[in-house]
């Protein structure tokens, strides 16, 4: 039935239209039957909706087990496992409900992407031939391009949404970008930027949004590749508000720092943790005044070995008002948090001395590069005379202002006031940085390969479903302290090898599993296929 769009009151209503003939009257009669409303653009089913979808699917299922027709014996103890945590983490089941037509052959290809690291689509249908997946057939190369421009950003919206409903909890969501190189010039989005990989590529970049305790991916959204990183927080404040996250706690390391952000946050009241520049005047001013008082073992900790400090700080507060468009000013309460760590101060002082040989070298050597002009002036005095040619001549002042803050860092928050408990929360961020690792490296997503918009979006769709079995799998690995004797590779491995096999008119069996299987199966959450 034709689906149509309906104001009430300023809230778009969805209702299918059925049309029926009056045979007394010589017309045509049209019902309306509501299904649902549209929220920032998704479609989101009423309640009578989802059951008469669940209805209609239990009565196309044929009941009862299926009986085999041919011979098979292929792998399926690794796919065995993806199965269990897309019905654990209600992977399937929102799929389905989303991509009602095509959500098996989505989730095979993601399987394909977990188990195959760094192998193209184009050699899917000889793992299909060997492996058990949801599709259970082929799926051509140029079938894969087709599915991938079947992935409509509605669709994917209400899937986020869906997921957002189901497993958040009240926790920090850990914000981070990164950036993916592309050899495409027919995606719009494709820009040259600060590419975090330091590749000469052009880029778009990807935002991920993680939960700090569940470590799962939330969303993800793809941005051009020339957006910096302090840009986007406006955005994800608006798709915060569509997930209907309550209670929204965010970790944002520095290059997310702006008053404007930071206004923003306090304006949404938004808990936030984040990183800060040591150059910031609200840092400095603090960090001058305990530079000297911090070295005590009143102010230490041996578990982070480092030193810290705490103090309650106002931020000046800014907003312009949605309604009036007047300025509202104030202030906020904001924890300022500093630390000393003297590997770091190591590491700090081998770096910058590396940058200022690098900048004396391109002086030197007639090589200036133009975007450290400001650095050459910065830290030196250069002259030029027809004996000695170039001389540079550091300028201390400008030079002992870095080497001070040696080993220094600083987190500020409206929410954590511990200063140890605000290091290991905001530490937690790795998650996103091996979430991020994950999607380029064994899902393939380093350099996209793809040519056109909607097969770049369907991609990215498949490799995020393959980073949430990812992430469960790498969380309970952490939990059961298992990356003590194996790797991920080395779990997905053993567990890959465990077959399955049929025989006509015979149900699929499982063969042998090893008591090591087991025990692996029980570590990550899930029934051995044995017990089944």
């Amino acid at each position: 039935m034709p689906q149509r769009i309906q104001m009430i009151h300023g809230v778009p209503y969805v209702y299918e239209d059925s049309a029926t003939w009056d045979k007394e009257k010589k017309n045509a009669k049209h019902a309306r039957h509501y299904i649902g409303k549209m929220v920032d653009g998704v479609f989101v089913p009423n309640k009578t909706y989802e059951l008469e979808c669940a209805l209609k699917e239990s009565k196309e299922k044929k009941p009862g087990p299926q009986e085999n027709t041919q011979s098979i014996r292929q792998f399926c103890g690794a796919t065995y496992l993806f199965d269990r945590i897309g019905e654990k983490l209600g992977i399937t089941e929102d799929l389905a409900k989303c991509f009602p037509d095509i959500y098996k052959q989505l989730l095979s290809i993601a399987y394909y992407l977990i188990l195959e690291d760094n192998n193209p689509l184009r050699r899917f249908p000889r793992w299909a031939a060997t492996h058990s997946h949801p599709y259970s057939k082929n799926i051509p190369s140029q079938r894969s391009s087709e599915l991938f421009g079947m992935i409509t950003e509605d669709a994917k919206q209400r899937f986020f949404l869906l997921q957002a409903r189901r497993r958040l909890e009240r926790e920090y969501l850990a914000y981070d970008t990164t950036s993916i190189s592309s050899y495409s010039e027919l995606i719009s989005q494709v820009r040259y930027g600060k590419n975090k990989d330091h590749e000469p590529l052009p880029q778009i970049n990807l935002a991920l949004l993680y939960g700090e305790s569940s470590r799962l991916p939330v969303y993800y959204r793809k941005l051009a590749g020339n957006i910096s990183d302090v840009t986007t927080i406006k955005r994800l404040l608006r798709d915060l508000s569509f997930l209907e996250i309550e209670k929204v706690k965010l970790i944002l390391d520095r290059g997310f720092y702006s008053e404007e952000n930071v206004n923003a946050l306090y304006a949404n009241h938004y808990k936030f943790l984040m990183g800060v520049k040591k150059s910031l005047k609200l840092v400095q001013e603090v960090l001058d005044e305990v530079r000297g008082s911090m070295h005590s073992r009143v102010h230490y900790s041996s578990e982070y070995g480092i030193y810290f400090y705490e103090r309650a700080i106002e931020w000046k507060y800014k907003a312009i008002k949605p309604r009036s468009q007047s300025l509202e000013t104030g202030s906020r309460r904001m924890y300022l948090q500093l630390y000393f760590d003297d590997q770091k101060a190591v590491d700090d002082r081998l770096a910058f001395n590396r940058l200022l040989d690098s900048l004396e070298e391109e002086v030197k050597m007639g090589r200036r590069i133009p975007e450290h002009e400001t650095l050459y002036q910065k830290y030196y005095d250069i002259s030029a005379t027809p004996v000695r040619g170039v001389v540079m001549t550091p300028r201390e002042e400008a030079i002992e202002a870095v080497e001070k803050n040696y080993g220094y860092f600083a987190l500020i928050s409206n929410d954590i006031k511990d200063p140890l408990e605000a290091l290991a929360l905001y530490r937690s961020r790795d998650i996103s940085e091996k979430a991020f690792n994950n999607l380029k490296e064994r899902l393939s997503m380093r350099r996209t390969s793809v040519s056109s918009e909607e097969n770049l979006e369907g991609k990215l769709f498949v490799a995020f479903l393959g980073l949430i079995y990812l992430s469960y799998i790498d969380k309970s690995m952490h939990d059961a302290k298992l990356y003590k004797t194996y790797t991920l590779h080395d779990v997905l491995d053993e567990l890959d090898i465990i077959e399955c096999y049929a025989h006509p008119g015979h149900r699929l069996r499982v063969g042998e599993i090893t008591n090591k299987q087991k025990f692996l199966y029980e570590a990550l959450g899930v029934e051995s296929p044995s017990l089944v």
